[in-house]
C-alpha cells in the first residue's frame, strides 16, 4: 500500500488536480442538504476538495480531518484553522455535531470490514439527525475502464473490496443511516498510460504486487509490451453513494435513492 505521508507532495498532480477535484466537489455537493451549515471532511488528503465545499457554499463551515502528517499540513495551509491531525475510526468530536460528513476515497483503504464499520460508525456518531453520509464506494473497479492495460492487469491477485456498496450500504444501516442518492464523476487526468501504469507498480499503488516482487515485474514486463505507451487510457469515474440520519421517531422514512 502507498505511504500517504510520502504521497503528500504529488499527491494533487498524480490525481487530475484541479479539474478533478472540482469534479468530486460538485458531486459531493449534490448530495449535501442546502441547509446544512457544518461539514466535516474525512481523511480530507491534501484539502484539494475540502476547501471547494466552502468555496462554492458561503456559510458552510468546514472542518478536515486526516491521520496523515504530511497531507495534514498541506490541507492545513488550504483552510487555515479548519483542519486536526485524526484517525477517522476515533473521530475527536463529540456526538452529533455536523450537518454532512464526507469520506471521499478512504473506505476502500481499509484493511477488513471490522474497520469499515468503525468508520462509518463514527461518521453516522458525529452526523446529527437529518445530516447526511456522502462516500465513495468500489474505487477499484472505477479504475477498470476496458482499457488494454486493464486486460493485463485482470490477472494479477485479486484483492479484497473492503468498499463494495452493499457492504458500505449494509454497514450504513446498521448504524441507523437510511440511502439518500447517489452521484458520480469523473477523474479527471487520471487516466493510465501504460508507462504510467509501470510507474504505479513499482511505487506500490497495486497492494497485491509488491514493488520488486519476481511476480511485479513480470506485470511490468506485460504492461511495456503495450502500443502507445505513453497515451493515456479512459478516465475512471467514481461513485458515490448517500446515507441520512433520521430524527427520532422518523426511522421508517427512506430518501431518494
Amino acid at each position: 500500500m502507498l505511504d500517504y505521508d510520502e504521497e503528500a507532495e504529488r499527491y494533487d498532480a498524480l490525481r487530475g488536480g484541479e479539474p478533478r477535484a472540482a469534479a468530486a466537489a460538485d458531486a459531493v455537493l449534490s448530495l449535501v442538504p442546502g441547509t446544512a451549515r457544518d461539514l466535516l471532511d474525512v481523511a480530507c488528503g491534501t484539502g484539494i476538495v475540502t476547501r471547494r465545499f466552502s468555496a462554492a457554499r458561503p456559510g458552510l463551515r468546514v472542518t478536515g480531518a486526516d491521520l496523515a502528517p504530511s497531507m495534514t499540513r498541506m490541507a492545513a495551509a488550504r483552510l487555515p484553522g479548519a483542519v486536526v491531525r485524526a484517525d477517522s475510526r476515533r473521530l475527536p468530536f463529540g456526538d452529533a455535531r455536523f450537518d454532512a460528513v464526507v469520506s471521499v476515497w478512504l473506505l476502500h483503504l481499509m484493511p477488513g470490514p471490522e474497520e469499515v464499520r468503525a468508520v462509518v460508525g463514527e461518521c453516522a456518531r458525529v452526523l446529527r439527525p437529518g445530516g447526511v453520509y456522502v462516500t465513495t464506494v468500489h474505487k477499484g473497479a472505477s479504475h477498470n475502464v476496458g482499457s488494454d492495460i486493464d486486460a493485463v492487469l485482470a490477472d494479477r491477485p485479486p484483492t479484497q473490496v473492503s468498499d463494495a456498496p452493499a457492504a458500505v450500504e449494509a454497514c450504513a444501516a446498521g448504524h441507523g443511516l437510511l440511502p439518500a442518492g447517489r452521484a458520480r464523476f469523473r477523474g479527471h487526468g487520471q487516466g493510465r498510460s501504460p508507462r504510467r501504469a509501470i510507474a504505479d507498480l513499482r511505487r506500490g499503488w497495486f497492494v497485491t504486487l509488491p514493488p520488486g516482487e519476481p511476480l511485479a515485474e513480470d506485470f511490468a514486463v506485460r504492461l511495456a509490451a503495450l502500443p502507445e505507451q505513453e497515451r493515456p487510457r479512459p478516465d475512471p469515474e467514481f461513485g458515490l453513494r448517500a446515507y441520512r440520519k433520521p430524527h427520532p421517531g422518523n426511522l421508517g422514512a427512506t430518501g431518494g435513492d
